[in-house]
């Protein structure tokens, strides 16, 4: 990706990635998690700040570092390590409120050219799956290796 990104930490089977962001707000734990579905093959992508009272992901705090895009790209480069060494593997990824399944849409719809050089990209739309389309809403997105 052409952004800047935040180094993460990973583990072998790359299943989990953290990172912190940096801003305004101070540092922030970040974490990405794939989980298997009941799907073959598909895994979900669940993303967030990491809540330490609670030891899980807490998908629905704002943060408001100032640092989405460098976020976004971060989370966006474990999907390509991700998909690097499970390269059969279908991500999903919904937001947690409509507001986040739009910013997600909106940086597919930025960067779905470089995207679509690597992977095939579908969106969800009246509970059917189809090619992402530019300025089309989405429920929630799949994406696969070319």
């Amino acid at each position: 990706m052409r952004y800047p990104r935040y180094d993460y930490t990973t583990e072998d089977d790359l299943l989990y990635y953290q990172f912190f962001s940096i801003g305004p707000k101070g540092r922030v734990k970040k974490v990405v998690e794939y989980s298997k579905t009941n799907m073959e093959e598909v895994y979900n992508l669940a993303f967030g700040d990491w809540d330490e009272e609670n030891s899980r992901i807490d998908d629905k705090t704002i943060t408001n570092n100032e640092d989405s895009l460098k976020v976004l790209a971060t989370v966006a480069s474990t999907v390509y390590a991700f998909t690097n060494k499970y390269p059969k593997a279908w991500v999903f990824a919904a937001g947690s409120s409509l507001t986040r399944t739009r910013l997600y849409r909106i940086g597919l719809a930025n960067n779905i050219v470089e995207i679509s050089v690597d992977f095939l990209v579908y969106g969800l739309k009246n509970d059917v799956w189809e090619e992402f389309t530019v300025g089309q809403d989405y429920d929630a997105f799949l994406a696969r290796r070319k």
